[in-house]
């Protein structure tokens, strides 16, 4: 694992990959978590199959890791139809997108993962496909362009987002049912863990699935993660059974706190309280002190940071808050008192970034 590729980071290797795959679950009843999406999406199926027809597009928003692709697969096996997988980055000519829409067969489900990052022709294209299964096909330039119109078989398109907000309204408007997954509770991520374990034959008592669940940042994705990392140095160990003290050996090893902060979280931290008094600092300054991208930081690890309530972004940059400096360990400063009492935690628009 590289510096830059921290345990609770989104990035996998192929094997991780594959055994990320073979964790998910198949089926609604088997989905943990995500309530009322799972409810609402129930009967958007059910409907559908009673009706006899192909189901109404769906959009699926929130966070990485939650289960956006997972439910896209269950949809596709809900309905009895093949699956279709591809993402907004890969379709960045209209061209492209015809040429997966006009392969699609009766019934199919596209999946398109980050789909508010197509390209804007291409969306355009999709509203036609989505409202009226056709597509018109230009064919030439200039005034003798022609547009040859394409019939479609009727097909379920479920997309994906992190960001809803960049999706324009036309686009969000088409989706039959939108569905925003939420971060598990503590609990939820126990049972999610339950499975996983009993998939990977692994023996732990509740105390362990409560240690690894409680430092997974409420993401089924980091804690599948974290419970393969507690079975590697379970078996390193000679290990039988994995409880709580020993599931904080292991990832105490592999740098995740019992708050589920991993070593960029902290260093982010330590920066902020030690070489900048707490702030208020830029985001590219904080990024050099760390020796990160500005990127990385601003999309991995600060969201975390905010959610947790040790990290407030003002219109004059990032500070640290009472809890950060509680967390690691460190006496806050007046100066530090009165900064953190004029931040905000949110991420409004008048979210400052550099003031460097």
């Amino acid at each position: 694992m590289t510096e830059s590729q921290p345990l609770t980071a989104s990035a996998s290797e192929p094997e991780e990959r594959a055994l990320e795959a073979a964790l998910r679950p198949k089926n609604l009843d088997d989905f943990v978590g995500q309530q009322r999406v799972r409810r609402q999406l129930s009967l958007v199926l059910e409907a559908s199959k009673i009706r006899g027809r192909t189901a109404d597009h769906v959009l699926l928003s929130g966070p990485p890791g939650l289960g956006k692709t997972t439910l896209a697969m269950i949809i596709a096996a809900e309905m009895n139809a093949p699956l279709r997988i591809s993402s907004g980055p890969a379709i960045q000519h209209a061209g492209d997108l015809a040429a997966i829409l006009s392969s699609l067969s009766e019934g199919e489900v596209l999946f398109l993962d980050e789909i508010h990052r197509m390209s804007r022709p291409a969306e355009e294209m999709l509203y036609m496909a989505m409202e009226d299964f056709r597509v018109d096909i230009v064919v030439g330039k200039g005034a003798g362009a022609t547009a040859i119109p394409l019939e479609l078989p009727p097909f379920t398109l479920v997309g994906a987002t992190t960001r809803a907000g960049l999706l324009p309204g036309p686009l969000r408007d088409r989706f039959g049912f939108t569905g925003h997954l939420e971060f598990y509770a503590t609990a939820e991520l126990e049972l999610v863990l339950r499975r996983s374990a009993m998939l990977m034959d692994m023996k732990v008592n509740s105390a362990g699935f409560a240690e690894v669940a409680g430092r997974s940042r409420g993401t089924p994705r980091i804690a599948n993660r974290l419970l393969r990392r507690v079975r590697d140095w379970a078996l390193v160990h000679g290990i039988e059974q994995i409880d709580a003290r020993g599931a904080s050996e292991a990832l105490d090893m592999y740098e995740v706190d019992a708050r589920g902060l991993d070593r960029l979280d902290r260093n982010v931290l330590h920066a902020l309280c030690t070489k900048f008094g707490g702030g208020p600092v830029g985001l590219s300054t904080l990024a050099i002190a760390v020796g990160e991208e500005t990127e990385t930081v601003e999309t991995v690890a600060e969201p975390y940071l905010v959610r947790e309530g040790l990290l407030g972004r003002t219109p004059r940059g990032r500070i640290a808050t009472a809890a950060a400096w509680a967390h690691m360990g460190l006496a806050m400063p007046a100066n530090a008192v009165l900064a953190a009492g004029q931040g905000t935690l949110g991420f409004g628009p008048d979210d400052g970034d550099d003031q460097d």
